[in-house]
């Protein structure tokens, strides 16, 4: 069977394979086509779009957005958009001017809780020119303070975001429509994190999946590495009854989240089909040629 994944990190956020290096594994473990979709940032698609054609690999322009909900954070993974229409530039200039804010000042809050750091050392850490959080993080990995990324962001930089005032977002109602403006879709990502509807009851969760739908989201992620069984059941149920686009992927860290294979997920909990990739083809393709429906259904 042909498998995908529509959900993937490299070092230009916080994953540890080049984007380069993520088609060629994507071949090694036997997908026929992926998304790179770094935290708020297009850097690696590029490279990963040559390097998937030269494996033989279909792929998809990606990006996962953090995005402000209801006094909540959700991650929201946009696919097939053209990086250079109008709109998207101007939604990305105002996303990264926010992402690569006060590098200096997140690096001395960050030294100030006893971590031997600074500017000089990080700079080495950055991806092309761009000093941002990542490399900040990069930095801090290379250091093996833990096993894993995920303290680090805990302890020393998600902190440092809020004390600086700098966990604002772009809010979802904006986002939604400029994705769609670019030939893009939009999916609600790990809806069962706190970045997500964690701590919601389940008529809550639905309640705003709803709301989101109404505002422009197209879909939600179907399959997820570390779903429980009613959570993949109550998402494949919101994706019939709203007429969601249906999407997955593994969240693929690389070495960062060491549990989790690219398309395959949790000890081969994974295998999302190849006819998924095909519905968002066409349901791109509906937005560029402005066919798409009210409230964001155009798939299924």
């Amino acid at each position: 069977m042909n498998i995908i994944d529509l959900h993937v990190h490299s070092l230009v956020s916080d994953g540890s394979y080049s984007p380069h290096d993520l088609a060629v594994h994507a071949r090694a473990v036997g997908l026929s086509a992926f998304a790179l979709t770094e935290h708020d940032n297009i850097a690696g698609n590029e490279e990963a779009a040559a390097a998937a054609r030269e494996q033989g690999l279909d792929f998809l322009n990606g990006m996962e957005l953090t995005a402000d909900f209801m006094d909540r954070k959700l991650h929201i993974v946009c696919l097939g958009f053209d990086a250079d229409h109008p709109s998207f530039r101007q939604l990305y200039a105002e996303i990264r001017r926010v992402k690569e804010g006060k590098i200096p000042e997140i690096i001395d809050y960050v030294r100030a809780k006893g971590i031997d750091i600074s500017l000089e050392k990080v700079r080495p850490f950055a991806y092309g020119e761009v000093l941002d959080r990542y490399a900040i993080m990069r930095y801090l990995v290379s250091l093996h303070l833990y096993d894993r990324a995920q303290p680090l962001w805990d302890h020393y930089l998600d902190p440092a975001v809020r004390e600086l005032g700098l966990d604002q977002n772009m809010p979802v109602e904006e986002a939604l429509p400029v994705i769609h403006e670019a030939g893009g879709v939009t999916s609600l990502a790990h809806f069962h994190k706190n970045i997500g509807l964690k701590g919601l009851s389940r008529a809550e969760q639905e309640a705003a999946i709803a709301r989101l739908h109404a505002m422009g989201l197209d879909g939600m992620e179907r399959w997820y590495p570390n779903y429980t069984q009613e959570d993949s059941d109550f998402a494949a149920h919101m994706i019939e009854k709203y007429h969601l686009l249906t999407t997955g992927g593994t969240d693929f860290h690389g070495s960062n989240r060491p549990q989790i294979e690219m398309g395959h997920g949790i000890a081969g909990n994974m295998a999302i089909p190849y006819e998924v990739y095909t519905k968002i083809i066409l349901s791109c393709k509906k937005f560029r040629d402005g066919k798409q429906e009210n409230g964001g259904s155009i798939a299924n």
